[in-house]
């Protein structure tokens, strides 16, 4: 059942920003949001460069370069307070970290994690796109290919890191390491899929060049409809007032 859109939800896109940037701006959100200086969940999206992050369950040799061949690539290695295996960000992939106090909706991080994976589920249906869950396993995936990672982290019920969809993602990247800890993984973009399903159907629909900004307007959409929210756009500048207020 979905439940009625009643709590807002603030939206804010940061564009392209560094993977450390917007750690310290999740961090500080959801530090706010546990003081309740922040009133609302929130979902940051954001596009990282090339990076490489371990989560709590990565093993020795998931990272299948040196940190030295990784930025001889220019892909940069964080180990981060999230949980899963190890994961790649990079351009032309939407990244979603939802600072949210469960308190407010069901005090459960397997409930939680349930909930992001039906969201992208719903956003992948605009596209066409038949996703999935794989069972045991956290993410979502379509025709047993991976398109959509997720490892989140949470203090006093209040979450921040999130997920990670491909949508024009080059995933080479991926050959960089085990994918979520997952061996013989494939990974896709939803680009992929897209170029995939017309080839089967022998046409010649190219996916369309504003492919990144119709997957954003996807995704806050299936969160919406998931978690009972209504989406509006929030600011950045107010954000980081909230954020100044809130610091040590």
């Amino acid at each position: 059942m979905v439940p009625p859109a009643t709590r807002p939800l603030l939206v804010i896109t940061l564009g392209t920003m560094s993977y450390a940037a917007a750690l310290e701006v999740q961090r500080a959100a959801a530090r706010a949001r546990i003081e309740g200086l922040l009133a609302d969940d929130l979902l940051l999206l954001v596009e990282h460069p090339a990076v490489v992050t371990t989560g709590r369950s990565t093993k020795a040799g998931h990272v299948l370069l040196t940190p030295q061949l990784l930025a001889a690539r220019g892909v940069e290695l964080f180990d981060v307070d999230r949980g899963g295996d190890v994961t790649f960000h990079g351009p032309g992939q939407l990244v979603g970290y939802p600072i949210v106090d469960l308190q407010h909706h069901t005090p459960d991080l397997h409930w939680y994690l349930r909930q992001l994976e039906a969201a992208l589920i719903r956003a992948l249906a605009t596209f066409d796109i038949r996703a999935e869950r794989n069972p045991g396993l956290t993410g979502v995936w379509t025709s047993g290919r991976k398109i959509a990672s997720i490892g989140v982290h949470a203090r006093q019920w209040v979450t921040w890191h999130g997920f990670a969809l491909n949508v024009t993602t080059d995933l080479s990247y991926f050959d960089m390491l085990v994918p979520c800890g997952i061996a013989d993984v494939t990974m896709t973009s939803v680009e992929q899929e897209i170029l995939r399903r017309e080839a089967a159907n022998n046409a010649c629909l190219a996916p369309s060049p504003a492919l990144g900004d119709e997957a954003q307007e996807a995704v806050v959409a299936g969160m919406a409809e998931t978690f009972g929210w209504t989406p509006r756009e929030y600011s950045f500048d107010t954000l980081r007032d909230l954020i100044a207020a809130a610091a040590p």
